[in-house]
């Protein structure tokens, strides 16, 4: 079986999106994830923007079994975008106290003879870490990236859609990317973004000036609080979806997918609230769901630990 088009998908209105984390380079982690998520029903992927990442997501979805069905977008951004941005710790504040590793759900902190050090390739920018740290030790930083140099390669590798991550308030570097991104490519664009530098008035009105420069399928991912979805609760996504509200009202596009602090109640809350979504995307949430199961080293050839994850991945998708 394969799926016509991204955009037939959409309509569907049953869209779930798995985010592998647009600063995620652990590439054996994004092969099982895909592997598990493809498997469990999981049809849209979103991944940091490296050749290296979409072939780990295609090897996972062949594993799967699944290599004609499913969509693969790749997430690039604005700088200092909280989604593309990283996290370093200054040694000469660390004490090593213990509290970052503790809270670091992607485990990419490690304290080696008494010396604390981030794993970049691990790190998707969640904060966490910088949020319980003591001692101001940790500190943010985010490396420039040139579309121009990055975008051919991976549309060359095969990708299906490119999402764009403007949590800025600088317009002219908005448009100046999206310039660039709508020369280069001319497949399904995503626009993601949420209120946190904007407000709701400015939130539309960049929204529509991105969706008049271009003839690209366009969507919108609603951002209510990125990588905030750890917990399963209302509160945690209720966000989410009214960001998604406030798209929706604005008529831009029919094709509006909640993401931002998303969980097992997001959909349940949107169908409340009577949000005609496409759909909702996850990442903080359903990776911390079956974590201890990816991070065994023989998950991909032990029947028993993929099957056990395969039922708490089947469950979150088709019970949200």
């Amino acid at each position: 079986m394969s799926i016509p088009s991204l955009e037939s998908f959409l309509k569907s209105k049953k869209v779930f999106k798995l985010i592998c984390g647009a600063g995620n380079r652990n590439y054996d982690e994004i092969t099982k994830l895909c592997a598990l998520y493809a498997a469990a029903g999981c049809r849209f992927f979103d991944l940091n923007a490296s050749v290296e990442a979409v072939r780990a997501a295609k090897k996972g979805i062949k594993f799967a079994g699944k290599e004609n069905e499913c969509f693969i977008c790749v997430s690039i951004g604005t700088k200092n975008d909280p989604h593309l941005s990283k996290y370093k710790i200054n040694s000469e504040k660390c004490t090593s106290c213990g509290q970052c590793e503790k809270v670091c759900i992607q485990r990419a902190i490690k304290t080696v003879d008494n010396i604390t050090s981030v794993d970049e390739n691990n790190c998707i920018g969640c904060a966490k870490c910088a949020d319980v740290c003591p001692n101001r030790a940790i500190e943010k930083y985010s490396k420039e990236i040139s579309f121009s140099e990055i975008l051919p390669p991976l549309i060359k590798e095969g990708i299906d859609c490119i999402e764009y991550h403007t949590i800025t308030d600088n317009e002219d570097e908005v448009m100046q990317g999206w310039s660039i991104i709508t020369k280069l490519f001319k497949g399904s664009l995503s626009v993601c973004l949420d209120r946190s530098k904007l407000g709701d008035e400015r939130l539309i009105a960049r929204l529509k000036s991105m969706k008049n420069f271009c003839d690209n399928m366009f969507m919108v991912q609603a951002d209510g609080a990125p990588m905030s979805g750890g917990k399963d609760d209302y509160k945690t996504t209720l966000q989410a979806v009214a960001a998604a509200d406030i798209v929706l009202k604005a008529n831009i596009t029919p094709y509006v997918i909640v993401s931002g602090g998303t969980n097992s109640k997001t959909m349940k809350l949107a169908k409340l609230c009577e949000l005609d979504v496409s759909g909702f995307a996850a990442g903080s949430y359903a990776r911390k769901i079956v974590k201890e199961f990816i991070d065994n080293k023989n998950f991909l050839h032990d029947e028993k630990i993929f099957a056990s994850a395969l039922l708490v991945a089947e469950n979150f998708i088709h019970n949200s």
